[in-house]
């Protein structure tokens, strides 16, 4: 009896001792933006919850863009981005699949040390599961603007937020286009350069 006694005490003492220590808050915010945006710099991430509605049809989208990009100076980051999409509308669905370029620019103005705000354009080409009248693949050029946020929460992770508007034009045999805004979130990790560790 004495020994659990003894050993209910001690479990009790450790547990007491434990939920009255000041336990550190997970880290919300770090203040290195210019340092993560520097040239040489690399970032890898993707939007994860990109949904959009189209303006000339009834139709649902859901995106993911996994990309990758280089620092060719401070603030200015080139590099590619895949597009795999899900397209639901009145009738069946499409999966979307492509590859662009992209050009993003961080903006010196209004920047603070956890946060920036960015630009950027996309260029490229997309396919999808749907084929033409002939059966053949239907093939798009891609164009688009994107506006976001990038809020540091790390050291080399952000978080953001982007606003953009996207336009598909389908090849010149099925001659329909799909346009429309957009709102993403997701998440980029900046790695160092060589010269930058």
């Amino acid at each position: 009896m004495k020994k659990l006694l003894l050993l209910t005490s001690s479990i009790l003492f450790t547990a007491t001792t434990l939920i009255a220590q000041d336990l550190p808050r997970p880290q919300t915010t770090a203040p290195v933006a210019a340092e993560a945006i520097q040239k040489g710099n690399w970032m890898v991430g993707a939007n994860v919850a990109n949904i959009g509605m189209n303006f000339k049809s009834d139709l649902f989208e859901f995106n993911v863009n996994p990309r990758a990009g280089y620092f060719i100076s401070d603030n200015a980051a080139i590099g590619a981005e895949a597009q795999l999409g899900l397209q639901v509308y009145d009738g069946g669905e499409n999966f979307r699949y492509g590859l662009t370029p992209f050009i993003r620019y961080y903006f010196p103005e209004g920047a603070a040390p956890t946060h920036r705000w960015f630009g950027e354009g996309i260029v490229g080409l997309a396919g999808s599961s749907v084929k033409d009248s002939d059966g053949d693949a239907i093939v798009s050029r891609v164009f688009g603007l994107r506006a976001g946020y990038a809020h540091f929460v790390a050291s080399n992770v952000a978080l953001e937020a982007i606003l953009g508007y996207t336009r598909s034009n389908a090849d010149i045999n099925t001659g329909n286009s799909i346009s429309g805004l957009s709102l993403g979130l997701g998440f980029q990790i900046y790695l160092p350069g060589r010269g930058n560790r």
